[in-house]
């Protein structure tokens, strides 16, 4: 194929007297003229390519068809309605709802009206306590960065001015007068999409009051963090401040808003474990922590003692991972299994009283609600049980389905089966394999394996009409639980961080290992997928093992270790990875592997179609961008390494259904034209 021509320029680093080469360094200026024709030129090529595979269209039409189903989320109580989001098929995004007691629901929030093409979404929300009020969050083209616009909820007027320019933000009232919000101020390098963000502040804005006499609440020059989050508690007695300089680990505050004045305390002073306070009764709080449970544990402290040498245990760390929430006055302790999950009800003085009986081995989510319902909502899931919306009763622990799926699947057709194979050190890792009964093991089946191994995510069973499309060609869907995940809790996310990132790769490679060993595919229909911290993934096995994947897609990936750190909040991302200049060893590891300067010239690497977006302020399209660039000149092979760049659309949250639709269809086309493998054609109606 004939690319782009990308110039070079003579940029060098000096990282412990090694020198490094940067030549595409330019493409790192977002706002460039220079930088915009190289993306236009990227996307003629690529899309003239796509354009070309004669099913291309069939495969937009069959997912388009298969979202084309009336979508729901749970609803919520807010004073005297209960609110939800539909999504009537296709809509670019879903609509908020609401309704009284036999009443028809009508409209509350229509995100489609926010702009003329839809890229404008709904990023937050959040009620008073009274449900008379509302302030909501607007993301243009995808970006972290948001306006805030305050309404009476009951006659849905705005109410004083927008805020604007807020980022990694939840909004929090204090009674009807105002609310906390966090945010940072402008970068004073770069653009706001790629610029630095270091010191994030804590807001309290007044209403009727303009965002600049805005109170100064806690971060600043003073108490200088990365991530600073904040939440008043039900009973609005408490506010909660949680503090961080990276994605783990953080300090905990509380300030008493019953008592004028009254200061802020600190409960927890060190970056070294996670806690977050998930309910009070008066004066004592419960608090979901690791400290000395690496799995979870809930414990409790009186606020006169709330330090962690008075915490006493209230649900004890177990070999599986906890995560925990309240509603209906309840602790509900729902914990992940080799992947899938189990839920269990406590009562608020830690006595265990149901465990909640679930459809099968998948996804549940939700078990929230304020504290004097008796009902609340839970979404049950699975890589072939569609989103399916549970009633559950917390006096009687008995559950009734409330609103099923209308996606056109039969999931008796397909099956998924969970097993473990055997990493490079002999570390055994789960992964889940999803394809159609009956599957012949000839090792001609087309597969994707996708794989995340970050950040103590922990990737859990859920159904995917894209996915669909994938099984009904006779495909299959591998997910393997790869360390730097949360699946273990966090001896296992440590696993995969900083210098032992490198058992992250190993995982996926012996995942892909299994698959073809095991007969369900070959390195001919073996294709790699993952975005973010999977993007850096996929890139980087690749650059390790070419041979292993007949096609890559590396999505809005983190492809430069070296430089990382310096753009948006990406600092924040050092727990996991470390950085270039923390030491001479780290920034060799890093280089190792380091997908940009991992690739070798004159090697044949999978067709490989990269992915990204310019409004992403998450990972900077420059990590794809000079991938990208590279990949071009160094690829000795004859298979297409092409770049889809989407225009107003960012690192994925918020994204339109349109554009959702185009992509995945792009991938899958793309996957099958390289993998040469003849579509079954079926007649939509």
């Amino acid at each position: 194929m004939k690319y782009p021509e990308t110039k070079q320029t003579d940029i060098k680093d000096n990282y412990f007297g090694t020198i490094i080469k940067d030549p595409y360094r330019w493409l790192e200026d977002d706002e460039s003229s220079e930088t915009g024709a190289w993306v236009d030129a990227q996307n003629k090529v690529t899309q003239a390519y796509l354009e070309q595979i004669p099913f291309r269209q069939h495969i937009r039409d069959r997912i388009t068809t298969l979202l084309n189903y009336e979508k729901f989320s749970e609803p919520f109580k807010e004073g005297k309605y209960t609110y939800f989001y539909k999504n009537t098929g296709l809509q670019n995004q879903s609509v908020l709802y609401r309704q009284q007691l036999n009443e028809e629901p009508e409209i509350f929030l229509d995100p489609n009206t926010f702009s003329k093409d839809a890229t404008t979404s709904l990023a937050g929300i959040r009620f008073s306590k009274d449900g008379s009020l509302v302030a909501y969050q607007t993301s243009a083209g995808g970006s972290d960065w948001t306006d805030v616009v305050v309404m009476d909820a009951i006659t849905k007027e705005v109410i004083g001015s927008q805020l604007s320019d807020v980022k990694f933000s939840d909004l929090s009232w204090r009674g009807n007068d105002g609310f906390y919000y966090s945010t940072y101020d402008k970068p004073l390098a770069g653009s706001q999409l790629s610029g630095k963000t270091e010191h994030h502040k804590l807001y309290y804005h007044q209403l009727g009051t303009l965002q600049t006499d805005d109170q100064l609440v806690f971060g600043g020059e003073h108490k200088p963090r990365r991530y600073i989050g904040a939440d008043v508690t039900e009973d609005e007695r408490y506010l909660v401040i949680t503090a961080a300089n990276s994605t783990s680990g953080n300090e905990l505050y509380l300030k008493d808003l019953s008592i004028a004045d009254a200061p802020i305390i600190t409960l927890v002073d060190n970056f070294d474990q996670n806690h977050s306070v998930i309910y009070n009764v008066g004066s004592k709080l419960y608090i979901h922590t690791d400290l000395n449970a690496p799995n979870g544990c809930v414990v409790t402290a009186n606020e006169e003692g709330a330090t962690p040498q008075h915490w006493q245990v209230l649900i004890p760390e177990t070999v599986h991972v906890l995560s925990s929430s309240t509603g209906g006055g309840k602790l509900f302790a729902n914990y992940i299994k080799d992947a899938v999950s189990v839920v269990v009800q406590y009562d608020m003085d830690g006595l265990k009283e149901y465990e909640i009986t679930l459809p099968g081995l998948g996804t549940a989510r939700g078990f929230h609600s304020k504290s004097f319902e008796k009902e609340l909502f839970y979404t049950f899931t699975s890589y072939i049980y569609p989103a399916t919306i549970f009633n559950y009763s917390v006096v009687t622990g008995k559950s009734e389905m409330y609103r099923k799926s209308g996606v056109d699947f039969d999931s008796s057709d397909y099956e998924s089966e969970r097993i473990f194979f055997t990493s490079k050190d002999g570390t055994q890792v789960p992964m889940i394999i999803t394809c159609k009964k009956g599957l012949k093991k000839d090792g001609n089946n087309p597969a994707v394996i996708y794989g995340y191994g970050g950040f103590n995510v922990s990737l859990t069973p859920a159904f995917s009409t894209s996915v669909v499309a994938l099984l009904e060609q006779g495909g299959i869907y591998a997910v393997p639980n790869l360390r730097g995940g949360g699946e273990y809790g966090e001896k296992w996310h440590h696993a995969g961080t900083k210098m032992q990132k490198q058992n992250v790769f190993d995982d996926f490679i012996a995942g892909a290992e299994y698959l073809i060993t095991n007969g369900y595919t070959s390195s001919n229909y073996l294709a790699a997928m993952g975005g973010s911290n999977g993007g850096l993934l996929v890139a980087a096995t690749i650059a390790q093992r070419p041979d292993l994947f007949k096609v890559a897609f590396p999505a809005v990936g983190v492809l430069d270790m070296l430089r990382y750190h310096q753009f948006t909040a990406g600092a924040g991302w050092s727990f996991d990875y470390g950085t270039a200049e923390d030491s001479k060893e780290m920034f060799e590891y890093l280089l190792a592997y380091s997908p940009l300067h991992a690739l070798k010239a004159g090697v044949a690497y999978p067709a490989t179609l990269i992915t990204t977006a310019d409004h992403d302020d998450r990972v900077v399209p420059a990590h794809s961008f000079k991938f990208a660039a590279q990949l071009q000149r160094l690829h000795g092979g004859v298979s297409p390494v092409l770049i889809r760049i989407e225009k107003n659309a960012g690192h994925g949250a918020g994204k339109p259904t349109d554009k959702a639709i185009e992509e995945i269809a792009d991938k899958w086309a793309f996957l099958f034209y390289n993998m040469g493998h003849s579509l079954k054609m079926k007649n939509d109606e």
